[in-house]
């Protein structure tokens, strides 16, 4: 009887040295960096071209492989590689691909909320208050909303950059907002729900068409982010930059395949959210430069940039809360949710009553 107990009490013993062990390897696991790499396959909606890319993804990927000790080694491919850049969201949602990286206008009929994180039109107006509005402020925090959508969607938002103003450029002169009442534009997503409000024609086609299209008359000029209008070589084909633009800051995202994601370690994860915030300001940073650059660019070609009166900005904020938030809202929950957040935001703010 008692050679039993002894036998029991050591099996005991043994058995909860053995589960503390195992415990202890899955923490060290999770403390660390693991032994393996994992390779991920990023496609975003663009292509090398693009502003977003050198000021945007490709930091954020360098962030990730330095934060994650290179147990983390990200594959960029542009649009066109492995699907077309209409396609890269859902790519990377169903699997095809690890990651995206893109906009509202691109994805906007997908999961709506990405006009949260996109920005609203005359909402932010600086790197800054998009931060405290989307997670800087516990009072706010829309990005959680956009963050649900995503899981939603079996992705998870791990990068943003603020891309600066994205504005109107325009072939005709403008001294108010009356001078785009029937201008047919190429706009896509919200940017066409603005040129709607606006009273104009919006023309939807892909980025590679719009040059030609303005060149050859079909549409009188084109929203886009200001940074990156030389990279398209539009200053050799419009005349007017119209500043601050109807969305001071106009943002790009980065999205995971949650498969993706939940297969990393904890530690990985808790790396990669990590470098969030940085990355989000480092890049911002890098695109405002880009800005200043692009416009300066523009005027040497002999364009000109437009700057509207504070009078004719707040008549512009108050034509999108009054005519294009609630086209926004309609989208979605969670978008009526977060624009009632970006009001109040304003309100505090004292730029609307």
């Amino acid at each position: 009887m008692v050679n039993n107990k002894k036998l029991l009490f050591t099996t005991s013993i043994l058995g909860a040295g053995i589960l503390a062990l195992s415990a202890s390897l899955a923490q060290a696991q999770d403390s660390g960096p693991p032994d393996e790499v994992t390779n991920w396959v990023f496609q975003p909606a663009f292509d090398t071209s693009d502003a977003g890319w050198d000021n945007g993804v490709i930091p954020w990927v360098k962030a990730v492989e330095e934060a994650t000790q290179g147990t983390v080694k990200i594959k960029v491919e542009p649009a066109g590689a492995l699907t077309s850049g209409d396609e890269a969201f859902g790519a990377a949602a169903a699997g095809m691909t690890d990651g995206y990286a893109g906009w509202a206008t691109v994805y906007g009929g997908q999961m709506p909320e990405g006009m949260l994180a996109f920005g609203l039109p005359m909402g932010a107006s600086s790197t800054e208050e998009a931060w405290e509005l989307m997670w800087g402020n516990p009072d706010y925090r829309v990005g959680d909303l956009v963050q649900e959508a995503a899981r939603e969607r079996n992705l998870y938002w791990a990068g943003w950059s603020n891309q600066g103003p994205n504005a109107m450029f325009t072939k005709f002169p403008v001294s108010g907002l009356n001078d785009f009442k029937g201008k047919k534009m190429r706009a896509g997503g919200p940017q066409a729900l603005f040129h709607q409000a606006l009273g104009g024609v919006p023309v939807s086609m892909g980025a590679g068409d719009i040059y030609t299209a303005i060149k050859l008359g079909t549409v009188e000029g084109t929203y886009w982010d200001t940074g990156g209008i030389d990279d398209m070589s539009f200053h050799e084909v419009v005349d007017y930059a119209v500043m601050p633009g109807w969305n001071p800051a106009q943002h790009q995202e980065i999205f995971v395949n949650l498969e993706s994601w939940n297969a990393l370690t904890q530690w990985q994860r808790d790396q990669i959210d990590g470098i969030f915030k940085s990355t989000y300001f480092e890049t911002s940073e890098m695109h405002a430069a880009q800005v200043d650059e692009a416009l300066k660019i523009l005027e040497e070609s002999g364009g000109e940039v437009v700057q509207l009166s504070e009078e004719q900005v707040e008549e512009m904020r108050d034509l999108s809360i009054e005519k294009v938030w609630p086209q926004i809202s309609e989208l979605s929950e969670r978008n009526a949710k977060g624009v009632e957040l970006y009001k109040k935001y304003l309100k505090e703010k004292g730029k609307i009553e």
